[in-house]
């Protein structure tokens, strides 16, 4: 099986291109959703960010408020919030690879992860695809993401950028880099052409 990682800056369109690749035949994670499984209540990742940012960032029902948790870690303390959470995500994200894999030995698994390189992961995956586009680009599928004004979402852009490392060097990492700065048809068509060498790969 052919393990391979997706990863991009922030509203680069990273969710666009995976669901593509799951259209074409991958099997497709995204790590946050792990991340939203390991933050429920009375898990040990809950309990230590709990311990670590206060009580202050739980909803009336005792679970993480993502929104709270981000303004309490960005960008000072995201050094904190990813060394409690990356290392639990590395692992899920794993054992769910070894299940695939067990299902669909000649598969491609893909994982979408904004913080792969970040993490360290890079060493679980044959592959590495990065999604890129420009600022203004990500500015604006922030805002609409979100539903929130320009000038709110070119704020959030950037924190969360800032935690993050540049997308010149992500891409420097890549075996494959997918422009998204364009129409979705162009997207497509690059995606098209990674799949087919993904499905030719050795490593399956």
């Amino acid at each position: 099986m052919l393990r391979v990682g997706l990863t991009g800056g922030v509203a680069c369109g990273k969710s666009t291109v995976g669901a593509m690749l799951a259209e074409r035949g991958a099997h497709y994670l995204q790590a946050d959703t792990l991340a939203h499984q390991l933050y429920a209540p009375r898990t040990e990742t809950h309990d230590a960010v709990v311990r670590t940012f206060g009580r202050d960032i739980l909803n009336p029902d005792g679970s993480i408020n993502r929104s709270k948790l981000a303004n309490a870690a960005f960008p000072a303390r995201i050094g904190e919030l990813n060394a409690i959470v990356h290392p639990a995500v590395v692992v899920a994200q794993n054992k769910w690879m070894v299940e695939v894999e067990r299902t669909d030995p000649n598969g491609v698994a893909v994982v979408e992860a904004a913080l792969l390189v970040e993490a360290g992961a890079t060493r679980d995956f044959d592959k590495l695809i990065v999604v890129t586009c420009n600022l203004e680009q990500k500015v604006e599928r922030y805002a609409r993401r979100a539903k929130a004004s320009l000038d709110e979402a070119r704020a959030e852009v950037l924190r969360r950028s800032a935690a993050q490392m540049p997308d010149e060097e992500k891409a420097k990492r890549g075996n494959y880099v997918i422009d998204n700065s364009g129409t979705i048809e162009e997207t497509a068509r690059q995606v098209d052409a990674m799949w087919a060498e993904l499905r030719r790969d050795p490593a399956r």
